[in-house]
């Protein structure tokens, strides 16, 4: 049962206290303002020292709620009102604004202009292919709107020992192109090998492979967004991911403990200015080719 801290302060803590009453030398007590609790905002409960992100604002025994999350995942639930720190500041926290109907973006969360009300094109004939489940999964929450606009699906390829094959199938032309993104695209490595050679197998110019220099796509996520200063170093021998969520202390032994990770991490990206530049030119560059 998550635990609600009760009324701890009845009035401001922060707006008087033993410092009320001392002579006019002092420096006079800084008050607090009224800060919307808006999902993101990262707060300090000036109680218990408990740092984290609100996460949403909810009604629990009658009372108005904050959930906050810190940076391992963990969340706690305090009663809205004063007693909080937001960047050094005494703050009330308040209900978010939500009388106002929503904006519509002005732009995707690949940084496009948005097309209101625009329908899904039918599919073309070209293709983008990615390794793996996550990679299609970060494609879709970045640039799904631009995708349907454009008409360009994303199918998984099963990593890429199997390209030559898959296009050997796809048969590709100069109005049915393939757009690869591959992993650890780097000189020297099995998967340039393989690329190089799976090209070879269709006419030029209908096939377009890129790829980003890190062994998984999890590391396209800028670290901070999980509270990392940068993704550890993972000794080889050991499992990446696995190695991963130990390092960043979350469940890790199991495949299901792996794929709640990857939502979470998921959930962190909000748009292109969440992932590496490396990532973003790449994809970039292959839906303009299976787009021309």
């Amino acid at each position: 049962m998550r635990r609600v801290t009760s009324d701890r302060y009845g009035s401001d803590v922060l707006a008087g206290g033993r410092d009320a009453a001392r002579p006019s030398h002092h420096r006079p007590t800084r008050t607090s303002r009224a800060q919307p609790a808006e999902p993101g905002l990262v707060v300090e409960d000036v109680e218990t020292g408990w740092v984290g992100a609100v996460v949403r604002v909810e009604k629990s025994g009658g009372l108005h709620v904050v959930v906050l999350e810190d940076r391992r995942g963990r969340t706690r639930t305090f009663r809205l009102g004063p007693g909080f720190w937001v960047e050094g500041e005494p703050v009330t926290l308040t209900a978010p604004v939500t009388t106002r109907a929503p904006q519509r973006p002005t732009r995707t969360a690949s940084g496009s202009l948005a097309v209101p009300d625009a329908p899904a094109r039918v599919a073309r004939g070209s293709r983008i292919w990615v390794e793996g489940r996550h990679d299609a999964e970060l494609v879709e929450k970045v640039w799904g709107d631009d995708l349907r606009v454009e008409g360009v699906v994303v199918e998984l390829l099963d990593g890429v020992d199997h390209l030559a094959d898959a296009l050997r199938d796809f048969r590709p032309t100069a109005d049915r192109r393939v757009g690869v993104l591959v992993d650890h695209l780097v000189p020297g490595s099995k998967e340039s090998r393989l690329a190089a050679e799976a090209v070879r197998v269709a006419p030029a110019g209908t096939v377009l492979v890129l790829g980003h220099p890190y062994v998984d796509v999890w590391q396209a996520v800028r670290p901070e967004r999980v509270g990392l200063d940068a993704w550890p170093t993972i000794e080889r021998g050991t499992e990446w991911k696995r190695g991963i969520l130990r390092e960043l202390g979350w469940p890790a032994d199991d495949q299901a403990d792996v794929a709640r990770a990857w939502q979470r991490i998921l959930r962190s990206v909000r748009s292109y200015a969440d992932l590496e530049p490396s990532l973003l030119g790449r994809v970039e560059e292959l839906i303009d080719f299976v787009t021309a």
